[in-house]
């Protein structure tokens, strides 16, 4: 029976259950394990960022600049960090990008914070300062607006949004990708005759990694590429072609129920044989009548199913992935069916073409989509497994880029530029700010530095000196001024130009960094129950 009575003597173990732990005055402990974070990830901000090659559970390997990868597989403890690593994953799944400046700038706004603190100011006139200043930067985002997408249907002013989002995660062959992910979204957009409102759904472009060769070789296919070759004999339909999809296998069902069957002589057993085969043709005329002449399996093609497949000159394929499955269907327009049988005309896919192909050694079928058709596939090509992972990843965060610009097209200045900016108009109103908050609204507009600064950090540039012509730069009215990563300006710093970023995107990752950095300094205490299950 659980005893009512308090132990005063006790304390907090005394009420709380026996295995717990809890820590008190967590406030810098907090701060310190966030920073550690930030401090990890930011040397893979910018296009001169390095690659970590993180180990997971599971002994994957993965090597990448991608932020929100990285956290998400360094299965971090601490609850403060994990509120970092949250904030990095809603700022992945809303825009794709700018997750390292989530977790980098809430990483320096909590570093600055521990000096502030040891200063002798409050933890409530602290975040009072940040809220003030967090409030400013919304007002100033909205004034830095250089460019807008006017038309998200020409590809000129797309590549313009993907290219630096590219250039962030692959620098070096974004003038390749670039392009090719414009036209993928321009596909699955629909053309200008289109009377709906431009809008790109990430999961209606496919990428297909086949190993060897160079990203050069990289293409697009207006349809789906099935990373399997063809079953039957027939491998080519180049016009015309009607699909059936099954979502089960095609072959002679099965009873749930057990039967006998009994046979006297040779003549019941030829006789079985041929019910068997002669129900098999009847499904596989049907289809063919109905004028089907490709049939794709979600399950087992039989080898007796296969026989009457060739001799009415079908096309076959297997797709044993349901996820895979979905997809053919979204691109040829077809009903997967649960039943063997001819399909309706309303259940029956359409494609222009399919075909078996070779590339790099690997036979794929493509299904080249008919005119309504609203899925594109990149065949990605590459010399690693883990160079291929990153370039999907970068083509994921392009295809959210393109995605966001379609709801708001407003670009402001890239390159560490907004940030220089923005911290040289906070400082000014830093010093019209009665009481201590100005202190905490300097260090939130010091913060803003760190870009630049880790920009140019990365890019192997005088760093102090790049920041300092920066402010002075921006403090002169010259609000395209930003970090020239490439080194070849004299002072490192140079107008952004093409270098742009989304004004939605930048928003929501100041957003989101600062609401969890403030999140972490109103926790004093933290209270951890025992963990459920045995030994670990």
């Amino acid at each position: 029976m659980t005893s009512m009575a308090l132990n005063q003597a006790a304390g907090l173990s005394g009420m709380l259950k026996a295995g717990h732990t809890h820590y008190t005055d967590s406030v810098l402990k907090n701060v310190e394990a966030a920073n550690e974070l930030s401090r990890m990830v930011a040397t893979s901000l910018g296009p001169n960022g390095m690659n970590k090659l993180v180990v997971n559970h599971l002994e994957k390997i993965f090597v990448t600049s991608d932020c929100a990868t990285i956290v998400r597989e360094l299965e971090i403890e601490h609850p403060a960090a994990k509120i970092l690593q949250m904030a990095a994953e809603r700022q992945h799944e809303e825009c794709g990008d700018a997750t390292n400046l989530t977790v980098s700038f809430a990483g320096e706004l909590l570093k600055l914070t521990e000096d502030l603190l040891r200063q002798g100011l409050h933890t409530s006139e602290v975040i009072a300062g940040y809220q003030s200043a967090s409030s400013k930067l919304t007002e100033l985002l909205q004034t830095l607006t250089c460019k807008q997408i006017t038309d998200p249907r020409e590809e000129d002013q797309l590549v313009q949004v993907i290219s630096p989002v590219l250039q962030a995660k692959q620098y070096g062959i974004h003038e390749i990708l670039a392009p090719l992910v414009a036209k993928a979204c321009l596909l699955v957009m629909g053309g200008a005759s289109d009377t709906k409102a431009p809008s790109v759904q990430p999961e209606s472009i496919r990428v297909v990694k086949i190993l060897g060769s160079n990203v050069q070789q990289s293409q697009l296919v207006r349809g789906y590429v099935a990373q399997r070759p063809v079953s039957s004999d027939i491998q080519d339909i180049p016009e015309d072609a009607k699909i059936v999809v099954f979502g089960c296998g095609v072959e002679a069902s099965s009873t749930e129920a057990k039967g006998t069957v009994l046979m006297k002589n040779a003549e019941d057993l030829k006789s079985y044989n041929k019910t068997e085969e002669a129900k098999m043709e009847e499904i596989i005329k049907g289809i063919a009548d109905s004028g089907v002449n490709v049939i794709v399996s979600g399950g087992t093609v039989s080898e007796m199913a296969l026989h009457f497949i060739n001799r009415y000159n079908l096309l076959c394929i297997k797709v044993s992935s349901k996820w895979e499955l979905r997809r053919l269907c979204q691109a040829v327009r077809a009903t997967a069916l649960v039943r063997l049988g001819p399909p309706t005309p309303d259940e029956m896919g359409h494609a222009n073409s399919v075909k078996q192909q070779e590339i790099g050694g690997r036979a794929v079928t493509v299904f080249t989509g008919s005119g309504d058709a609203r899925l594109a596939t990149i065949v990605l090509r590459a010399s690693t497994s883990s160079l291929l992972q990153d370039i999907e990843r970068a083509i994921d965060d392009g295809v959210h880029a393109v995605q966001q610009a379609c709801r708001d097209g407003r670009l402001i200045p890239g390159a560490g530029a907004t940030e220089a900016h923005l911290s040289v108009k906070i400082k000014q109103f830093a010093d019209t700010c009665p009481g201590l908050d100005q202190y905490s609204i300097r260090a939130f507009a010091k913060a803003l530095e760190f870009v630049p600064r880790t920009l140019a950090e990365n890019a192997g540039l005088d760093a102090p000196r790049v920041v300092a012509d920066l402010t002075a730069a921006h403090a002169a009215g010259e609000n395209d001024m930003g970090v020239d990563i490439t080194g070849e300006s004299e002072r490192g710093i140079t107008n952004c130009g093409e270098v742009v970023d989304l004004l939605v995107t930048k928003e929501s990752a100041f957003r989101l960094a600062i609401d969890a950095a403030l999140t972490v300094l109103k926790v004093d205490q933290i209270i951890m129950s025992k963990q459920a299950g045995g030994p670990k």
